[in-house]
């Protein structure tokens, strides 16, 4: 099991929170002006890197708040987690 901090609740286990997908992903600025080639791209293509990875959790049977987490995918390691209003921390992606 993870161990995650949610910003606002501290520390809970995995179970109390639902994955949202890859963290930092800009919504596209004109989104009619998309081909469906590029809609799909945003929709359904994401990365799949090794190592840190930036995710959103949302604490869904505690304060219902979305925040990020970085992730080592590799050994699950939860690095850190932050709030939707910060940067991440250590850089982009």
């Amino acid at each position: 099991m993870l161990l995650i901090t949610c910003p606002w609740c501290g520390p809970r286990n995995e179970t109390e929170y639902r994955y949202g997908g890859q963290a930092h992903v800009p919504h596209p600025e004109s989104p009619a002006d998309l081909t469906d080639e590029q809609w799909a791209e945003y929709v359904f293509y994401r990365d799949n890197p090794k190592g840190p990875f930036a995710e959103r959790w949302m604490h869904s049977v505690g304060c219902r708040r979305w925040f990020n987490v970085l992730r080592d995918t590799a050994t699950h390691e939860v690095l850190t987690s932050y709030r939707l209003d910060e940067p991440r921390p250590g850089g982009n992606r």
